[in-house]
């Protein structure tokens, strides 16, 4: 017990130290609050529009096939398993919220490599009864190079997001706005 008291700051110390633990404290909750962090688990795809940078992307899903059978997480994230999926989230997310914050976003946004990988299983994992198909199989020259040596893109180039190169390609792109983190008092307040 009396280590504890020894790593204590000095008696005079403590009242400014608490005073600016607690001050980090409801900085970084604020910063959760502000940045929707909570809304990272889920896997609604309006998640994906936080970042302004992401709106060609929202608007052209949402107007593709996959809109009604797929979310955003369904073909961005792994699904081998849990751990992995969260971890490959956070991961990501982490990169592009240093990202965004930073402003080192790119005008046109192009999957990275890793990411690359995960969207080409998932789409497999999604379509692998098209890939067994016996109609489709004779019916498509090459199948056998089709299924192995290539990623689906390659093909399937515009498929879920169509034709999407930069946020001024989609200028007018409906998508959901983000709410206000300005609570409603302080906007009566300063509307006063």
């Amino acid at each position: 017990m009396k280590l504890i008291f020894k790593l204590l700051p000095p008696k005079e110390w403590r009242f400014p130290v608490l005073m600016m633990v607690g001050i980090f404290a409801g900085l970084f909750f604020f910063l959760i609050y502000i940045s929707k962090a909570h809304s990272y688990l889920s896997d609604d795809s309006e998640t994906c529009v936080n970042c302004h940078i992401m709106a060609p992307q929202y608007a052209t899903w949402s107007h593709g096939s996959h809109r009604e059978h797929a979310n955003c997480n369904d073909c961005h994230v792994p699904h081998n398993n849990v751990f992995n999926k969260y971890f490959f989230k956070a991961k990501d997310g982490m990169r592009h919220a240093s990202m965004f914050a930073l402003r080192l976003e790119p005008q046109v946004i192009f999957i990275h490599e890793a990411g690359q990988g995960v969207v080409h299983q998932n789409c497999i994992r999604c379509h692998s009864e098209l890939l067994l198909d016996p109609k489709l199989v004779s019916s498509v020259e090459n199948q056998k190079v089709h299924a192995t040596d290539r990623v689906c893109w390659e093909c399937h180039r515009e498929v879920p997001h169509g034709r999407v190169n930069s946020l001024s390609s989609t200028p007018n792109a409906k998508v959901p706005l983000p709410e206000s983190p300005v609570p409603a008092w302080l906007k009566e307040y300063l509307s006063e």
